[in-house]
């Protein structure tokens, strides 16, 4: 029953992310059509996005869920908390230096990435803005799947199921609601991803907090659960980086 009731949950959610998704691609799609702006959004955003592939979400569930499970089944209560906050802190020092190289960096990730927009020096420079500004999502969507690694292993699927929603809701409301007040509008989606990437990491927090788990700073990069994980990471990371880069050459 609790098998099946979970299904469901986590099969309506899907649904309800898949409807808002696209309705999130219509709305962007009649606001921006296949302008220079629409042009510039789409290869900024898939730098960061490429990497959200890779830190936050096949690889966390290969090297995280794995090494939590055990410790939730075998360690204390207390235990299990502390390899949570320390896989948290690890992995919010680590991504937010990726993230703060990635902002400076944007101009040279666009040139490389982007060799259409070489010639085009207002193309250029507002991709490379949009680059900048979206860059922090790959922090909050990497502490986002984090969190929902937690709550899946302690069999809490509804709330982490949600979170996509909120991530389609806050970039619909950006679009609609606070792109006329930007002399670019394109930039207000830009800062609606990212604070739709900070609404999925936020509204579990409640959830985690519920079930005994507040994520707190807790810097221990040597703990053993951590130190396990990342030699689960690398062999999943490695294989995902291939795949993500020939995916980028064939586009």
């Amino acid at each position: 029953h609790r098998i099946s009731r979970a299904a469901g949950l986590i099969g309506g959610a899907t649904f309800c992310s898949r409807i808002l998704g696209f309705i999130r691609d219509v709305t962007l799609a009649n606001l921006f059509g296949a302008n220079a702006s629409a042009d510039a959004f789409y290869i900024a955003y898939r730098i960061p996005n490429l990497l959200r592939e890779l830190f936050a979400e096949g690889s966390m569930s290969s090297a995280f869920i794995p090494v939590f499970t055990e410790y939730h089944s075998t360690r204390s209560k207390q235990e299990t908390w502390e390899l949570a906050s320390a896989a948290f802190t690890t992995l919010l020092t680590l991504v937010t230096a990726v993230t703060l190289m990635g902002i400076v960096a944007a101009p040279s990730l666009v040139w490389l990435l982007a060799p259409g927009l070489r010639g085009q020096a207002n193309q250029l420079a507002t991709t490379t803005l949009l680059t900048q500004i979206m860059f922090p999502y790959l922090l909050f969507v990497s502490l986002a799947a984090l969190a929902m690694g937690i709550l899946n292993s302690l069999h809490s699927f509804a709330v982490p199921a949600l979170a996509p929603v909120f991530f389609n809701l806050c970039v619909i409301f950006f679009a609609v609601a606070i792109s006329p007040f930007f002399d670019q509008a394109i930039l207000a989606v830009a800062i609606g991803i990212v604070v739709g990437g900070l609404a999925q990491f936020l509204m579990q927090l409640p959830s985690l907090h519920k079930h005994g788990f507040p994520l707190s700073w807790n810097f221990h990069p040597r703990h053993p659960g951590v130190k396990r994980m990342g030699f689960l990471l690398i062999p999943s990371l490695l294989g995902l980086a291939v795949t993500q880069i020939n995916l980028t050459i064939s586009t």
